[in-house]
């Protein structure tokens, strides 16, 4: 007997500006009016599939059992296919596109037990646009799992191991340095980075980061509150991860880093400067 769920767990990069939340919601509910849909994220940055990911990530260990329906798709309707991954042995369905977006959630759940590309028209919304498969494919195939169609009636099977990879940075060590990656910027401007606090073990409670074009001194602390005035902390966030943060203001803003900027962690040393190290050129002094 194939299993019913009754939750849709829902994370997008249409932000709600426009009406595509709202319509998938309700193609959702025409087919399956007793589903609970939530909205995690419609924020995530346009086209941002690592982002994306990420998130969804960051999130799935707290998820309802249930479908979860992921839409960030900058290669709609091209030969990336639609798929449904079920883990935890039918525990959960994924659906959405073919891209890593669902990849980094699948590792964490323990892998995938079965893929299939969605493929049935029957559990598709007939249109001739192949823009919205949001609309058209995903959340149509969320809402048919949910009223106890077998992932296996959505189409063809597909080999987990086909299945597009994950898009996760990894840290790398170099004489004393870890160099790292900020992997997200919360609302608060605090920085999370790939950095697993196992990878500080080494290190003294105070180190310094070096940046794209400065460097800074951070100490590491346990909440926000401890950070003193003026003073940059390193703290295990509420995923587990390291994260640069300063008390009530954003690290982010005050230090420039953005998804992806580039951070090495290395001793602060006797022989290194604390504090802001400014770049100076040198040249001929003018009258």
């Amino acid at each position: 007997m194939a299993l019913r769920y009754d939750t849709i767990t829902f994370l997008s990069d249409y932000g709600l500006v426009d009406e595509f939340v709202g319509v998938v919601h309700s193609v959702i509910r025409s087919i399956a009016p007793e589903v609970t849909v939530v909205d995690l994220s419609h924020g995530i940055d346009p086209y941002d599939v690592r982002g994306g990911g990420l998130a969804l990530a960051r999130a799935v260990e707290y998820l309802c059992p249930g479908v979860v329906l992921a839409v960030v798709d900058p290669a709609v309707g091209t030969s990336r296919r639609p798929i449904a991954v079920e883990v935890g042995d039918g525990a959960s369905v994924l659906v959405g596109p073919d891209n890593g977006l669902l990849a980094p959630a699948v590792a964490l759940c323990g892998g995938a037990s079965r893929a299939v590309e969605i493929a049935d028209p029957r559990y598709r919304l007939p249109s001739q646009a192949a823009t919205f498969d949001g609309r058209d494919v995903f959340g149509p195939a969320a809402a048919h799992l949910c009223l106890g169609v077998d992932l296996s009636e959505l189409g063809p099977a597909i080999d987990p191991v086909t299945l597009f990879p994950a898009m996760v940075p990894l840290t790398r060590e170099d004489d004393g340095r870890l160099h790292a990656e900020v992997l997200w910027v919360d609302r608060y401007g605090n920085a999370q980075l790939n950095v697993d606090p196992d990878e500080l073990t080494g290190f003294d409670d105070v180190v310094r980061l070096v940046l794209d074009d400065h460097a800074r001194s951070a100490r590491r602390v346990g909440t926000f509150a401890e950070v003193e005035p003026g003073e940059l902390g390193l703290v295990v966030d509420s995923h587990g991860l390291v994260a640069v943060v300063l008390d009530r203001r954003s690290a982010a803003a005050e230090l420039g880093l953005s998804a992806g900027s580039a951070v090495t962690i290395e001793p602060l040393g006797d022989d290194r400067p604390a504090g802001i190290v400014t770049p100076v050129d040198l040249g001929p002094r003018r009258p």
